[in-house]
């Protein structure tokens, strides 16, 4: 893996980690009792954008050390990867 595979699998890794951290903890504008004329009852009251942002950052960097950890190490290589078209025709 060089340092442009790298990048681009963090990225997808911290962007997909945002995704799944978004939705939990939320509190709706109903859960809370003040909802906003204009706005759905399930929008969401607040959000703790620092906080999520953090916690994906630290997810996404354990996620991406561990994959690239496997990579780097050998445990996976393209040839692997290559092989397994022949097993599933």
């Amino acid at each position: 893996m060089n340092l442009t595979g790298g990048i681009v699998l963090y990225a997808v890794l911290w962007f997909l980690t945002l995704f799944v951290v978004m939705p939990f903890g939320q509190r709706s504008q109903q859960d809370a009792g003040e909802i906003v004329p204009g706005t759905h009852a399930g929008a969401p009251a607040d959000l703790p954008v620092k906080r999520k942002v953090i916690l994906t950052t630290l997810i996404s960097s354990v996620l991406w050390s561990i994959i690239a950890g496997i990579i780097l190490g050998g445990f996976v290589t393209r040839a692997d990867i290559e092989g397994l078209d022949q097993i599933f025709r």
